[in-house]
């Protein structure tokens, strides 16, 4: 049994090195983004619709910060990584007939961006999950990382569990489309 004020040094050296490359591999995406001023996002947390002192409070988004989206993968300026969760562009609400229940769902979500102070049309993400380090070193896996051979890797589609990128490469590779996006993008 480990003493919980023990500084993270005191983990073995493989899991070091994987946080480490991961907290490197982080920063080193934010500060090509951040130096190319490439375009970001709003992240937020989605606060459903409720009552306080029986008055109805409606749905909204609360603004979290900026990220980069990277495929599965958010990035904020400071490096931190989270798994994408789910993304919706902020539109007011219209009253449409409308035929699946997740299209409505999806209308309740975009107005409740513009009720959290998102401007029309802007992609704000929600139900983002931060990469959880200590889940990283203790279950191997974290969101769409995991570590195999004491090396970092994207699970870049979750139906297929072999589908495995290093980080630093998929990140890389995110970033360049991020900062020089294709013609016609």
């Amino acid at each position: 049994m480990t003493d919980a004020s023990e500084p993270p040094a005191a983990r073995p050296t493989g899991s070091s090195g994987v946080l480490r490359a991961l907290d490197a591999a982080g920063a080193a995406a934010a500060r090509e983004l951040g130096g190319h001023a490439a375009r970001d996002e709003a992240l937020a947390e989605y606060v459903p619709e409720r009552r306080t002192l029986g008055i109805p409070r409606a749905a909204r988004m609360t603004p979290l910060g900026r990220v980069w989206r990277l495929g599965v993968l958010l990035v904020d300026p400071d490096g931190r990584l989270f798994a994408t969760g789910r993304v919706v562009r902020a539109e007011r609400p219209v009253r449409r007939s409308t035929p699946a229940a997740s299209i409505a769902e999806q209308r309740a979500f975009a107005a409740a961006a513009v009720k959290g102070g998102f401007a029309e049309g802007e992609t704000v993400n929600f139900g983002a999950v931060p990469v959880d380090p200590d889940e990283l070193v203790h279950a191997a896996a974290s969101g769409p990382l995991v570590v195999v051979d004491d090396a970092l890797f994207v699970r870049w589609n979750p139906a297929q569990p072999d589908a495995l990128t290093p980080l630093d490469r998929y990140l890389a590779d995110r970033v360049e489309l991020l900062v020089n996006p294709p013609s016609g993008a």
